[in-house]
């Protein structure tokens, strides 16, 4: 009999209702992968993450309440293994933000390329 895998889980965060419409598309064709929750700041996906307890977060940059630097902040201190890629409209902007700065994000995507999301997520989460 074949054991059948739980899809690993992602909680993503973006103010922006278009970005996690896109979000959502990319993973609704993955079996692998299972996006479980939705945020529209930083300290609704802290609150997400701690129920859910998510494989893997995905922040927006820019975001209301708690900025996604911020929330990458807290979010480490409380899930320290758990993978979080920060998207941006701007990722040479968002890097020059993390040099010397010590942020705990594992990836930094251009929300240009949220249709190789699921690319970044396989290489920081085995399915």
């Amino acid at each position: 009999m074949k054991k059948t895998l739980k899809p690993k889980t992602i909680v993503a965060a973006d103010d922006s209702s278009l970005a996690r419409e896109a979000l959502c598309k990319a993973f609704e064709v993955e079996k692998d992968y299972e996006l479980h929750a939705e945020a529209v700041n930083g300290e609704e996906a802290i609150t997400l993450a701690k129920e859910y307890k998510p494989d893997l977060i995905i922040l927006d940059l820019s975001m209301p309440v708690l900025n996604g630097i911020e929330a990458a902040r807290v979010l480490k201190r409380i899930l320290p293994g758990t993978p979080i890629i920060l998207l941006t409209l701007y990722v040479d902007a968002a890097a020059l933000q993390l040099i010397g700065k010590n942020v705990p994000v594992d990836r930094v995507v251009a929300k240009s390329e949220v249709s190789s999301i699921v690319g970044h997520v396989r290489s920081l989460i085995a399915a």
